[in-house]
């Protein structure tokens, strides 16, 4: 028996046999070219493939592991797309007459290095991401397929390091564990193992004999013990028991009321983002849906979707919710969320950009299809409709137009539609101060925590140098949530949560006192959540 120690960056623990995951470096050879624009073409074509690898995996990794962990493609897009990355790949190119393997490998090491040599932690960790597309594009123009774990027993990942897409893509129904030589707490490999609740450690120096071992991984110790003693063994399978027993124990209260001791009810929904998400929903017992991220319907195909496509998905999740409410919310894509066929510019502050409903009231076509879609849908089920980045009751106005202009065209086409429930994403500082006047035009909120966060502070959340100082508890984004609250109720609104602090216990019973209706969190919250709501007094 032997143990190593490294830094654990999620708790819990994780009973397997060692996998090392080993990644040969590529060997990229200097070609002379001598058709450069033919060269500068085919890199083209290769940025573009890589782009698209990119959006298949964000759309991936909304499904599994939410917008949060799937920024992190988002990420990758823009550091694909960057000027002076592409830039220096073309240059090369053109200069040295060039292979553009060659090319993209020198601008990999040159733009590493650089990140490497800065102070800055979060910094330093783009260096991973510049090395990630790099390899990525390299695959792309040698016509090669990136290695990945095939877990066919139950398994502990053990590499030098691992980029998001290979944790992305691991088959976490066998994978119960990865470990790293590198990375760090800030890294996006350790944060998506924090959103897919994978116990991990990294910074962990280990010995290649160790492959296909039995081993054990203490997340709480940030221990990685390798072949253990049936003492040790033993006791690590009982401490397993004790954590599956606890999940468990929630599993009792499915079926039950999520109601508070003095007689409360709370409406406890789940978010998803498509129907591969439905199962989860119903194993958590999820009195319904309250946010259904329906950009997902759009990145992944390579043209808009039809009218047709999208109504089949909603009216397949409303079916299997069987009058359960599902809320859904219209597109939110642009700026920083890309999609190829929609001609978006970049921009140099997407944050704050032509985004969500703004493209929607640009696009009408666009934003017509999916709520033409929308409402066909609402004749098979529950359906609401919310629409994100609201700041003023113009927007409201103009919406609740299109949307009556969209039912009179269903109706003069002898086409049924049901009565849905119209709301808005509170997101934005501003339309918390008008959320009184928002309150009368809509029926319901849903308060955007992760967003509002954002505004509110002015603080990145992408931005891990900052987290020392990115407070989701921040007195002002409790008083906007209250505020909210106070007003959507005296305009006639109900209110819900559907951002990241919905889930957060430790502010549940706040929450409960603030009088919130309604909480939609990850469908895997759905129990804690409940259990820690009918032990409110």
């Amino acid at each position: 028996m032997k143990t190593y120690s490294g830094k654990p960056v999620f708790n819990g623990i994780a009973i397997g046999q060692i996998q090392i995951l080993k990644k040969e470096k590529k060997n990229v050879f200097r070609n002379h070219v001598e058709d450069v624009e033919q060269e500068l073409l085919r890199m083209e074509r290769a940025v573009a493939e890589a782009n698209e690898q990119l959006q298949k995996l964000y759309g991936k990794a909304l499904l599994e592991v939410g917008e949060s962990g799937a920024a992190i493609f988002e990420v990758h897009q823009m550091m694909l797309a960057d000027l002076d990355y592409q830039e220096s790949i073309q240059n090369i190119i053109r200069t040295q007459q060039v292979n553009a393997e060659y090319a993209v490998a020198v601008t990999a090491d040159n733009f590493a290095d650089m990140f490497a040599m800065m102070d800055d932690a979060y910094m330093k960790e783009r260096a991973a991401d510049v090395r990630d597309i790099s390899e990525r594009l390299i695959s792309v123009l040698t016509e090669e397929e990136k290695e990945e774990v095939s877990a066919k027993v139950p398994t502990i990942v053990v590499a030098e390091d691992l980029s998001p897409s290979e944790t992305v893509q691991m088959d976490k129904s066998r994978v119960r564990s990865f470990v790293t030589r590198y990375g760090s707490s800030n890294s996006h490999t350790a944060i998506l193992a924090r959103t897919m609740n994978v116990p991990a450690l990294i910074g962990l120096d280990y010995e290649e004999e160790i492959d296909g071992k039995k081993a054990i991984v203490d997340g709480f110790k940030g221990e990685l013990i390798v072949e253990p003693d049936e003492a040790v063994l033993a006791e690590y399978e009982e401490k397993a028991a004790q954590e599956e027993a606890k999940r468990l124990l929630l599993q009792e209260l499915k079926g039950k009321e999520t109601v508070t001791l003095g007689g409360r009810e709370i409406r406890l929904y789940a978010n998803i983002g498509g129907i591969s998400d439905l199962q989860s929903v119903m194993q958590n017992d999820a009195a319904g849906i309250g946010l259904f991220r329906s950009e997902f319907l759009y990145l992944e195909k390579d043209t808009y979707p039809t009218e047709d496509e999208q109504f089949k998905i909603y009216r397949s999740v409303a079916e299997t919710m069987a009058g359960k409410k599902v809320i859904i919310r219209t597109l939110d894509i642009g700026a920083d969320k890309q999609i190829g066929y929609f001609g978006l510019e970049k921009e140099e502050n997407p944050a704050m950009g032509y985004r969500a409903i703004r493209i929607c009231l640009k696009r009408i076509d666009v934003f017509k299809t999916q709520l033409r879609a929308l409402y066909r849908a609402s004749a098979y089920g529950n359906i609401g409709i919310m629409f994100p980045m609201i700041i003023s009751v113009n927007e409201v106005k103009r919406i609740k137009e299109i949307v009556e202009e969209v039912k009179k065209e269903l109706t003069a086409d002898g086409i049924a539609y049901g009565d849905v429930e119209l709301g808005i994403m509170i997101e934005t500082p501003a339309a918390v101060m008008i959320s009184g006047e928002l309150a009368e035009e809509v029926d319901f909120f849903s308060i955007g925590t992760n967003d509002l966060t954002q505004y509110t502070l002015a603080i990145d959340r992408q931005n891990a140098k900052l987290d020392d100082i990115y407070d989701a508890h921040h007195p002002a984004v409790l008083r906007m949530i209250q505020m909210v609250i106070e007003n959507g109720h005296k305009g006639g609104a109900w209110v819900g949560i559907c951002g990241e602090l919905g889930a957060d216990l430790t502010l549940t019973d706040t929450f409960v006192e603030m009088g919130i209706d309604e909480l939609s969190v990850s469908p895997s919250c759905v129990l804690p959540i409940r259990k820690k709501i009918r032990e409110h007094e």
